[in-house]
Parts: C-alpha cells; sequence; structure tokens
C-alpha cells in the first residue's frame, strides 16, 4: 500500500506541476503575442508623423529626418549629405541636392524597402520575436529580402507608454542603426510632401 500511496502522490505531483507549466507557457505564448501585436499596432498608427534620426553604418554618422503620411513614407538626410528618399509599396524616389540627381526605382530592389516595410506595412512583422530588456520592448524579424538576402531587423521601443526609440538593421554583413527622437505625432503636412516628383519641380 506504502509504494502505491508513493507513486500515486508522484503521480499527482507530476499531474500538477505539468498542469502548471502548461499554464504559465501558455499565458506566455499569449502574452508575447498581446505584446507584438500592441506594437505592430504603434508602428500602425504612426500617420502623419515626423521624428529626427542619426543614423550610424559603423563608418559615417548621417543626420535626418522621416516623416509617416498615410501610405508613403519620406526619409530626408540632412547631413553630411542632403538626399531626399521617398518610398510607397513598389515605388521610390532618390534626391541628391547637391548633384541635382534623382533616380526612380523599386525599394524591394534596395536595401531602402525596409524604412517602408517596418512602417507602412502591418504584416511585415508577423511571426516576428519578441524581448523584454530593461524597461524596453524589443520587436525582431529575420528573413531573406527580394534578392535573398538574410537580414535581421530590431525595433527598439520604450514601453509604458510604448514609444519608438530605435532601429537595428542587419542585411547581410551590412550593419545599420537608427536612434529616433523628437517625435511629433500630430503633423500637418504639405500635399506635396510625399509626391514621387524632383522636388525642383515642385517649386
Amino acid at each position: 500500500m506504502r509504494v502505491k500511496d508513493m507513486f500515486l502522490k508522484n503521480k499527482n505531483f507530476y499531474l500538477y506541476l505539468l498542469i502548471i507549466v502548461f499554464f504559465l507557457f501558455s499565458h506566455r505564448v499569449y502574452s508575447n503575442t498581446s505584446d507584438i501585436k500592441k506594437a505592430i499596432n504603434y508602428l500602425g498608427s504612426l500617420q502623419d508623423f515626423s521624428a529626427s534620426f542619426l543614423q550610424n553604418d559603423g563608418k559615417n554618422l548621417s543626420e535626418g529626418k522621416v516623416y509617416i503620411g498615410k501610405k508613403r513614407v519620406r526619409a530626408e538626410y540632412l547631413s553630411p549629405e542632403r538626399i531626399l528618399i521617398i518610398l510607397d509599396d513598389n515605388k521610390a524616389m532618390y534626391y541628391n541636392y547637391e548633384l541635382e540627381e534623382d533616380e526612380f526605382f523599386n525599394p524591394k530592389n534596395t536595401n531602402a524597402w525596409f524604412f517602408y516595410d517596418i512602417f507602412r506595412n502591418p504584416l511585415f512583422f508577423e511571426n516576428a520575436k519578441i524581448e523584454f530588456k530593461n524597461n524596453e520592448l524589443i520587436l525582431e524579424k529575420s528573413g531573406f529580402d527580394i534578392e535573398q538576402k538574410r537580414y535581421v531587423i530590431s525595433v527598439y521601443f520604450e514601453n509604458n507608454p510604448l514609444v519608438l526609440r530605435k532601429l537595428d538593421l542587419w542585411i547581410n554583413n551590412e550593419h545599420l542603426t537608427l536612434s529616433i527622437y523628437n517625435h511629433n505625432y500630430n503633423e500637418k503636412f504639405n500635399k506635396d510632401l510625399f509626391k514621387l516628383i524632383n522636388p525642383r519641380l515642385l517649386n
């Protein structure tokens, strides 16, 4: 009887342990899913939004401003060179103010695609991973682009309340970090700001 009782007790103990582990694991998955949705919804809500950024590729430091419209994204580099990039889903424009050169291209064929997908493609972060570190929420997505280059994109948010702070990108062996600051959630944009037209022709 004693052996049988011990077995039943152990059996019940392991059953309870399994239930507790299952509950904790299920709660963790639900929590992750909920937090990923929260981060994606935040990025999707960034319309009529602008922010300043510092870009570091390990060799050069650039400063600029990003503008998020309802359908397009405008990235304007202010130093050391003044360069304009306007992005739509499958079309984009590059303009160098100093050289007065423009170029129209498909963003999916360049490393500029991430600017559009992060802010205007709500499906991009599906199946992303999420991590909490100190007071940061980090959304991470990896995969291969249209040219089969491997990428890893990490988006850093200050948590409670959620505020975008940094983008960290690896595309093959190229590394790029953008620090985001001076957030403005209520911009009033000029109707021409997101037009895919050489800026000289708008004046």
